[in-house]
């Protein structure tokens, strides 16, 4: 069996995801549904993970699950972070930009250095590709960073100018990374469903929905807080893949 929720999971959140998991463990045990003691992280957090037989519970991107992972595995619902400006369950990409760079508005970063994590990341590549098409702008691919901590840290750097990062992720690293006061945002995208959790295929939906529920809702406040966690939702399969899917970087 395995569990992963590695997607915001940084050290200083690492306890707070711990105890999340033992809510989560412990509440779908009470209904004789197997789950492992501990989570899953690093590398086998992810694609291993969610492509496993034996996933009990993890957290993927929604491109992914448009993309690869949708009738391969059971969608559980949908975390809500109280975003501001989206709604539940909802999230968006920050632009951020250097403090010193004179350019103000997204339409004067038009191929600008564009820094991206990967290439099939909602917040990083789509959402942003998606958006400069509706604006009329270009955002091509510069560096493509590994991670949107990378991205932001490369911006910071000077090796890019401008870089797309999940909302979530840019709240935790304005308060762990000092490095981020080097750097302000520049604009937003419109919202897309937010990171969903997801089973193996043939996994109790409804069942898992509720352990999760009520596990978040059994969370410290401070836990509650350190993961930006409001609760859960459940948006539809049809919402994520109704969301337009870019040309890859490749094709740029």
């Amino acid at each position: 069996m395995i569990a992963s929720l590695g997607m915001y999971d940084r050290a200083e959140t690492a306890e707070a995801n711990d105890r999340l998991w033992a809510g989560i463990r412990d509440r779908l045990r009470a209904r004789d549904i197997p789950a492992p003691d501990a989570l899953t992280r690093g590398e086998n957090a992810y694609w291993s993970a969610w492509n496993a037989a034996d996933l009990v519970l993890s957290q993927t991107c929604g491109f992914p699950f448009r993309a690869k992972l949708h009738g391969q595995v059971t969608l559980i619902g949908t975390p809500d972070y109280g975003l501001v400006g989206c709604d539940p369950g909802y999230y968006c990409s920050v632009y951020v930009a250097r403090k010193g760079d004179l350019r103000r508005t997204l339409a004067e970063f038009s191929h600008a250095r564009f820094a991206y994590n990967e290439a099939m990341s909602q917040s990083g590549w789509a959402a942003p590709q998606n958006h400069a098409h509706a604006l009329g702008i270009s955002f091509p691919p510069s560096l493509c960073s590994g991670g949107h901590r990378m991205s932001a840290l490369a911006v910071s750097q000077g090796q890019a100018d401008i870089a797309a990062i999940d909302a979530v992720t840019w709240d935790l690293l304005q308060q762990w990374d000092p490095w981020t006061t080097t750097l302000r945002e520049v604009g937003r995208t419109p919202q897309t469903p937010g990171l969903p959790y997801i089973a193996a295929k043939g996994a109790d939906a409804d069942a898992t929905l509720q352990a999760v529920h009520d596990a978040i809702i059994a969370l410290s406040a401070d836990d509650r807080q350190t993961l930006r966690l409001r609760g859960i939702v459940a948006i539809p399969t049809a919402a994520y893949l109704a969301v337009p899917t870019p040309i890859g970087p490749q094709e740029c």
